[in-house]
């Protein structure tokens, strides 16, 4: 056996391996998240360490990188590894809904709803007995250390890592569920019952199903939940999930905009690394699903970050030049999604970047150390054709226009601090929509205690499922030729 010395800010750690193993699944084995957007493809170079000892000399990979990467070194011995220290984020976005009153509530005295999101976690605890919010946590979904996107942690899964992607989820609920119980006095061994919604591949790797059918054309799930089960030794239900791509997420939304109740035509969309999408028309409920990848996260961005302090969040022209402001008024030490939207659209504005994404110089400085290169500008343009050209794509199948729909709907926690003039600016949401926007944050986690507190409501849920229209994308020409179109900053 040899040992890894593992330093952390002001945390010491031994610990014993078998060599030769590979640095990433030591320090995953024994607890350490580390950022492996790429799927440890070592393109990315987040997981970037100071490595010494008796380890691999640097690979092409690294030697191009200019830094030892966690997924690409290997242990043969005993050595020491620095790791960057944990910045904790600050904008995750949490529900909305306070006060509920239940109705016919799930059994126990206290609940919580879980959202299980691609990045990020949430969790609320509520009384059971008169629907106050009696708690709050959330945290980065621990899961992002293996890979980015759904994509990347299906694959995962299929080559042995289930077990552990469960465990990942799980360690941080029961993490979540000890600190909103915290904050309210009460010992977490007194919350009976959870109400846990996500996208349908957040919810196979927390049950364990195998994922093969979301993996490969023609991308159908054989499970759809609504049920309950156990998960810490407590009662949880699992809403529907639409459709392989539209999940339990989309449906605890819905309810909690409660679009599906009335006559207007609405859409909803939840604009993230796997685009949600849900157009209510003449009381009918058509949706489709469409990867954009995780740029608008922060993540494949050469200084992207998730909503940490120093994270560059907003962007504005001032007398001619980029203004940035960081989270927390800190020194800059990355941009996240918002500011990343912001950035792109002052450098059309200030004509740095022309129409096609081509950038005027290299990279682009928007603070000391923090910069936007044309591969990130790249990265933007498909999250953005992805999303616009599902939502006309959508409409399309509908045969409505975009004057027709009265409200749209932006859930999730980007949407939340979303800049509505850059996203028109780059051409992510139609101009039509832009005074017709209603920002409802993590409606997905208020719809799920909606079901927390009233059990009844799990039948509009299954209603929905049973009368949604599926438009596939995929394959899908008229998205083809949108998307292509879309590539444009107009």
């Amino acid at each position: 056996m040899s040992i890894l010395n593992i330093h952390q800010g002001p945390r010491n750690t031994s610990v014993e391996f078998t060599p030769p193993t590979a640095l990433s699944k030591v320090l995953t084995d024994n607890g350490f998240s580390i950022a492996q957007p790429c799927g440890g493809l070592g393109s990315c170079g987040k997981c970037a360490v100071l490595l010494s000892g008796a380890v691999s000399v640097p690979n092409a990979v690294e030697n191009r990188c200019g830094v030892r990467l966690a997924c690409q070194a290997v242990l043969h011995g005993d050595a020491d590894v620095t790791l960057p220290d944990i910045l904790p984020m600050q904008q995750i976005e949490g529900g909305r809904l306070v006060n509920l009153s239940p109705a016919q509530p799930m059994r126990g005295q206290y609940g919580a709803a879980v959202d299980i999101g691609t990045t990020t976690i949430a969790l609320q605890l509520y009384s059971l007995g008169t629907g106050a919010l009696l708690g709050a946590s959330s945290m980065l979904n621990p899961q992002t250390s293996v890979a980015a996107d759904v994509i990347g942690r299906i694959d995962a899964a299929l080559h042995g890592k289930g077990d552990s992607l469960r465990g990942q989820v799980e360690s941080a609920i029961a993490t979540l569920l000890a600190t909103a119980c915290s904050q309210a006095d009460i010992s977490a061994a007194e919350v009976s019952s959870l109400v846990v919604t996500g996208n349908t591949t957040m919810l196979y790797l927390l049950t364990q199903r195998n994922p093969c059918t979301l993996s490969r054309a023609p991308f159908e799930a054989d499970f759809f939940f609504g049920h309950e089960t156990s998960l810490l030794n407590r009662c949880v239900y699992l809403p529907h999930c639409l459709h392989a791509f539209v999940g339990a997420d989309t449906s605890c939304a819905l309810l909690a905009s409660g679009m599906t109740t009335r006559d207007d035509t609405a859409l909803l969309c939840d604009i993230g690394t796997n685009g949600e999408m849900a157009l209510w028309h003449r009381g009918k409920l058509y949706i489709a699903s469409t990867a954009a990848g995780p740029a608008f996260e922060g993540a494949g961005i050469s200084c992207g970050c998730t909503s940490i302090l120093g994270a560059i969040d907003k962007v504005d022209i001032v007398n001619g030049m980029l203004k940035c402001h960081t989270i927390g008024n800190r020194p800059a030490v990355g941009v996240c999604g918002s500011g990343l939207l912001d950035a792109i659209a002052a450098l059309l504005d200030t004509e740095s970047l022309d129409e096609t994404g081509y950038l005027e110089d290299e990279c682009f400085d928007l603070a000391p150390g923090v910069t936007l290169t044309q591969a990130d500008i790249r990265a933007v343009q498909l999250a953005k054709a992805a999303t616009y050209a599902g939502i006309m794509t959508l409409l399309s199948a509908a045969d409505c226009t975009a004057e027709e729909v009265k409200t749209l709907y932006i859930a999730g926690g980007f949407g939340s601090h979303l800049n509505l003039r850059s996203a028109v600016r780059i051409g992510l949401i139609p101009e039509e929509h832009a005074n017709r926007v209603q920002v409802i944050g993590n409606a997905a986690l208020d719809g799920a205690a909606m079901l927390l507190l009233d059990v009844d409501k799990r039948e509009t849920i299954m209603d929905l499922r049973k009368s949604s229209v599926h438009v596939r994308l995929d394959g899908n020409s008229e998205f083809a030729n949108c998307y292509v179109d879309a590539m444009l900053f107009e």
